[in-house]
């Protein structure tokens, strides 16, 4: 019988096609993978692979085999995941995460985690979405909180959060106390997301189809530089509110009064659609927690926030009128 380590190898030695990146996925050696694959195939007798130059592809036996090893490894996976208590787990989880969740609640999940997790080292990356998602197909990354979802079969996607996007400013910023129109707003620069990125699109196209000029738009991979630049009063800035909770609580930043609406930004956890995903799925769900936890806070806060808003162009009407 067939050992589940062997499987194991034989399984990633055919998904990544390679000797080399199975001993690189499994933390093993390339002679080590050589000789689980060359014993699997003297125990059924038949030829696994066919050797290229410089990658490997499966055979006939060896596809039938690949549909058997993956049962066996997900089947592995779900007893692991229902026997051992979360205390005993031990590892890295490798974790990409977008910026906008790092500013709202990365870090309470990073708190859960070590508790529920305490022998689990999380490795974060930050960077956009489109990098996060090449690095999952790539094996670079066990689990991502992206803007999704990434509709791959190769790919699974929980549902996380959705964050409404504004049109925030600095209050001395000059704009009108009513409801201010997108040909007004587009007189000041514009600072938002990538270029790489579906908010950047979508802003972009809503300016495109609107007829106006093209204005100054500023994209930025630091949420805290475009949060900087909005506070300096350089431009009016298109993120989440969520992002800026503080700021706008304190009255340094406010929520522009306009009809010009964004689509929402929807986030996902995401990771690979294998059967050893390991950590990757119960994280997932974990984050779908914590998430459902922040955005009721936040909502609460921005609910404040936008009450304060209101006073400050009540003020300031009251203030022209008397001008």
């Amino acid at each position: 019988m067939a050992e589940i380590r062997s499987l194991e190898i034989f399984y990633w030695t055919a998904t990544l096609c390679s000797f080399r990146g199975a001993a690189e996925r499994l933390n093993t050696t390339q002679p080590a993978v050589s000789q689980r694959v060359a014993a699997l195939e003297a125990e059924f007798g038949c030829k696994l692979f066919e050797r290229r130059a410089r990658s490997v592809c499966l055979t006939p036996k060896g596809r039938d085999l690949l549909g058997y090893a993956e049962r066996f490894l997900r089947l592995r996976t779900e007893m692991t995941e229902a026997l051992v208590s979360p205390a005993l787990a031990r590892g890295v989880l490798r974790l990409g995460v977008s910026e906008t969740i790092v500013h709202s609640w990365l870090m309470r999940f990073i708190e859960r985690m070590a508790q529920v997790y305490p022998g689990v080292t999380v490795d974060i990356a930050v960077d956009i979405s489109p990098n996060m998602r090449d690095a999952l197909l790539d094996r670079e990354l066990d689990l991502a909180f992206l803007v999704g979802p990434i509709t791959m079969p190769s790919l699974v996607n929980l549902p996380l959060c959705r964050y409404g996007v504004a049109w925030i400013a600095a209050p001395g910023l000059d704009l009108g106390p009513g409801e201010v129109p997108l040909a007004e707003l587009i007189r000041h620069p514009i600072i938002t997301y990538p270029r790489n990125t579906n908010p950047y699109a979508q802003l972009h196209d809503l300016i495109a189809r609107s007829n106006l000029p093209p204005p100054r738009l500023h994209s930025n991979a630091s949420l805290s530089t475009i949060v900087r630049m909005t506070l300096e009063g350089i431009g009016i800035s298109v993120i989440p509110p969520a992002i800026v909770r503080r700021e706008l609580e304190a009255g340094d930043l406010r929520i522009v009064n306009t009809a010009t609406d964004l689509p929402d930004i929807v986030f996902t956890a995401t990771y690979a659609n294998v059967p050893d995903a390991g950590l990757a799925a119960p994280a997932a769900r974990l984050a779908q927690e914590v998430a459902a936890e922040a955005v009721a806070t936040d909502k609460l806060a921005l609910s404040k926030s936008m009450r304060n808003d209101d006073l400050y162009r009540t003020a300031h009407s009251v203030n022209m009128a008397h001008s």
